[in-house]
């Protein structure tokens, strides 16, 4: 375990750099899960934010995510994944999402629930404080840090960005699919960074 986790903590320093903070979480039944702040100011410009600010969970891919139908879990095989949360900096107070992003890490353990690309996950409280979200989309990997190989007959862990949804945006998405939601978004120019942005429009 110890061994995995070392590989993914050094893949997030590869592609995100050193990070500037780290906070680690214990759940009752669970493993440790760390969430680690990455600070991205690349892209700043002349705006109230000093650009990007990336949490991503260090610790959920330590075990395999097992089939909550199963009877026995699978030790070693099964999939394997992380969570990235990217917004901009300097608007809110996004360092009090460090707990709910290890809840959600957790829920693989706790729940026994595989987390993949398109589902949702709620908290059922906010994100952070007077954040309008409670609920993510899980999108799909690839873009910001690449998949990690492991050993056979080991998957490999993914990392699965996670975009923050208003109230309205996840039921729309339970009644229409995370990609009709996404192609919302898109058409929109929606800015899924935005820690205080407004639902889009839905009718």
């Amino acid at each position: 375990m110890a061994d995995v986790l070392a590989l993914v903590e050094a893949r997030l320093r590869t592609a995100l750099g050193d990070p500037d903070a780290r906070a680690a979480v214990t759940f009752l039944g669970a493993d440790r899960i760390e969430v680690l702040r990455f600070r991205d100011r690349s892209d700043a410009g002349s705006g109230p934010h000093e650009g990007l600010v990336r949490y991503a969970t260090l610790g959920m891919s330590a075990q395999p995510m097992a089939d909550p139908t199963a009877v026995l879990a699978d030790p070693v095989e099964g999939p394997r994944a992380e969570l990235i949360l990217t917004v901009r900096s300097g608007l809110a107070d996004t360092a009090k999402v460090l707990r709910p992003l290890a809840v959600l890490a957790a829920s693989p353990q706790v729940e026994g629930v595989v987390v993949a690309p398109g589902a949702s996950l709620d908290l059922g409280e906010p994100l952070w404080p007077d954040a309008p979200f409670s609920s993510v989309l899980v999108a799909e990997p690839g873009g910001l840090v690449a998949d990690l190989e492991l050993d056979a007959p080991m998957d490999p862990v993914r990392f699965l960005p996670l975009l923050p949804m208003t109230p309205n945006e996840a039921a729309w998405k339970r009644v229409h699919g995370a990609q009709e939601l996404q192609e919302r978004w898109l058409a929109r120019g929606t800015d899924l960074r935005d820690p205080f942005r407004r639902s889009v429009p839905l009718d």
